[in-house]
């Protein structure tokens, strides 16, 4: 038995080196991601926390990777602020995961902040925006309008989703 465990986990090290030595001079630069070992490429989706796990256990068992990410005031997984290009292919969550809490006047200093940390969602996106990486916010219909009006500039590259149809477009997007 430890001899065929061994062996096991020899080939997958010898599968890891190997796809490192195939990596390119771009991933070099942002860092080795474990993404194309041998034959397999999954794409991968990065979700806020809070995204129905129905959804994502569906997507696994179609191949495609889940991976946490966080906004930057509740920390559940790498924060969507500092995404690099490679890390994800695609990032879905709620709307209340990308709009920070906003009190209407500082109780100590007097003063009116204008958003949590000084991160509004076109902030907390940016890379996304940068990068190409699409992201879908999940709110209901009846609540669109409101919604764009919430997310601010993000709303110009952000598409916005009804929890129906989430599963659909994360699969016509990643097709």
């Amino acid at each position: 038995m430890r001899a065929a465990a061994f062996q096991y986990f020899r080939q997958t090290l010898s599968d890891i080196s190997l796809a490192k030595a195939q990596t390119t001079d771009a991933s070099i630069l942002t860092g080795w991601k474990p993404r194309n070992i041998g034959e397999i490429t999954m794409k991968i989706v990065g979700y806020f926390d809070g995204t129905d796990s129905l959804l994502l256990t569906k997507l696994v068992a179609k191949g495609i990777g889940t991976i946490p990410i966080a906004n930057d005031w509740d920390g559940a997984g790498k924060m969507a602020s500092h995404l690099e290009p490679g890390d994800v292919d695609l990032i879905v969550g709620y709307l209340h995961k990308v709009i920070a809490p906003v009190r209407e006047v500082e109780e100590k200093t007097g003063r009116i902040p204008k958003m949590y940390r000084g991160l509004t969602a076109y902030d907390l996106l940016y890379r996304a925006n940068t990068f190409d990486i699409p992201t879908l916010i999940i709110a209901p219909k009846t609540d669109h309008k409101a919604a764009k009006k919430a997310l601010a500039k993000a709303a110009g590259f952000v598409t916005l989703v009804t929890p129906d149809e989430v599963e659909e477009k994360i699969l016509g997007i990643l097709a």
